[in-house]
């Protein structure tokens, strides 16, 4: 039995309450259970994965609770690349691909399985399910999932007997799994970085999945704009909770931090305080995502007047951040360096910023000292999946020094940001922050925007602002 609270008020169990609780409980064994859709894709990445490493047996954990306080814990989200390869979400497991002789593998998945009936475990011990919840049995497990599951309990000496086997296993995710098989981080590194890699083109599986998480996105925006007027009598956080139960009506949650920036908390790249008053004649940057409830996300920007119309200086920002996004998107196209849709809209902020006097020209010379990160801040986008900064692990010629191509999902979100303390802007223009983002996916004949369903230029917003706003 686990170790009890300490300041329990319950000192502990008596016989006969033990027999009580293990008597006179139905048999709740799902039957008839369909693989998930998502099985036959899963399978797809797994054969991927067993193809670039032959002969070795590979462990890729799917992470376990983390405290948060005494005996409360995060909110449980596993490891991507688990995700990735079985469609499971179940804490505590683990995808092993064991090597054949043919050079493939035989893949079977680690499961905590239920509680048995017959001793205190089920509603007492540190996962009991009376607590936490139904999980699957094992048989469930694999008929839902399509392939064999196996206890997790004696994963650590599964893996431990098979010593003498070449092993991967991706680190950080589960101690226990790691303390039993000797490997090389190098070794594992690698097996991260194609794991990551793997996820740089979606199957047409997760684009849908994907289509759904910006859709929700696109309804969770529309709600914002619908209560500006609550929020300013509150605060960001209204805006920011406003998201959220959109986020948890069709999903799972958000997929990052919301940030929901007013006025100067706008030039804060990653604010997530959303504790600022909302302001008539100021802008709202919101930036946030829905997670479908199989974990892929949406990540959109947009900038709004909370008064419903932009400032002269407010539109002028606006329409050169809009300018440079449109740049960006038009660069991306399969066949197309990565870089590409990075490097246009920057070179259009660039010449902005020279325009105006804010750096030195001329623009190329500009460019190549990166003058204009001054303003722009961060890079013009990134890979969108499963995390909302997809793929960071894959290998970077791959990524960011490879090409484009169909499948492929991303964000193109350019910026200008002006400090509240920055002396070499007018005092009009400090305070600003704008940023325009969009969700893209890389198609044979150039590019599909999946948010297209939210206005862009300043224009549209207005009129958008006009018809929702409350």
């Amino acid at each position: 039995m686990a170790k009890g609270r300490k300041n329990g008020l319950y000192g502990g169990v008596s016989e006969e309450l033990s027999a009580l609780m293990r008597t006179g409980w139905a048999d709740t064994e799902r039957h008839g259970l369909e693989p998930d859709e998502q099985a036959p894709y899963a399978a797809r990445r797994r054969a991927a994965l067993s193809a670039r490493f032959p002969g070795e047996r590979l462990v890729v954990p799917s992470g376990n609770l983390k405290t948060r306080s005494n005996d409360d814990t995060y909110p449980f989200r596993p490891y991507s690349g688990y995700v990735h390869m079985t469609g499971d979400q179940a804490r505590d497991g683990a995808l092993v691909l064991e090597p054949r002789v043919d050079g493939g593998h035989d893949a079977y998945c680690y499961q905590l399985p239920r509680d048995s009936r017959n001793d205190d475990e089920f509603w007492t011990g540190a996962t009991a399910e009376l607590w936490m919840g139904r999980r699957r049995s094992l048989a469930e497990a694999a008929r839902v999932l399509g392939l064999p599951c196996r206890d997790v309990r004696t994963a650590a000496e599964d893996l431990a007997a098979g010593s003498g086997v070449p092993t991967r296993i991706v680190r950080g995710h589960d101690p226990a799994l790691e303390a039993a098989v000797t490997t090389d981080e190098e070794r594992d590194d690698e097996l991260e970085e194609v794991l990551s890699g793997l996820r740089l083109v979606k199957d047409a599986w997760e684009i849908g999945e994907m289509r759904k998480a910006v859709d929700s996105t696109v309804r969770g925006f529309t709600d914002c704009v619908g209560e500006l007027s609550r929020a300013i009598a509150s605060s960001e956080r209204w805006i920011e909770g406003t998201f959220f139960r959109r986020a948890r009506l069709e999903g799972n949650a958000v997929g990052y931090g919301t940030i929901c920036a007013v006025g100067e908390h706008a030039t804060i790249m990653h604010w997530t305080d959303n504790d600022g008053p909302v302001r008539p004649g100021e802008l709202l940057l919101l930036d946030a995502g829905v997670e479908t409830h199989s974990l892929y996300t949406a990540d959109v920007t947009r900038t709004l007047p909370v008064s419903g119309t932009f400032t002269p200086v407010q539109r002028q920002v606006y329409d050169a951040v809009y300018e440079a996004q449109e740049a960006g998107m038009a660069a991306v196209k399969p066949g197309a360096p990565f870089r590409d849709f990075h490097e246009a809209a920057q070179r259009s902020l660039t010449a902005r910023l020279v325009e105006w006097g804010f750096i030195e020209g001329p623009v190329d010379r500009a460019y190549d000292l990166g003058l204009q990160r001054r303003f722009t801040m961060a890079g013009t986008g990134h890979m969108l999946g499963l995390d909302v900064h997809d793929c960071a692990h894959s290998r970077t010629e791959e990524h960011v020094d490879g090409l484009l191509e169909p499948g492929m999902v991303l964000t193109v979100e350019p910026g200008l940001y002006f400090q509240p303390d920055d002396l070499t802007v007018p005092e009009e223009w400090r305070g600003i922050g704008v940023r325009i983002e969009d969700d893209l996916v890389v198609t044979d004949g150039g590019h599909e925007n999946l948010s297209a369903g939210l206005p862009r230029s300043s224009a549209e917003v207005e009129a958008w602002m006009a018809r929702f706003a409350g």
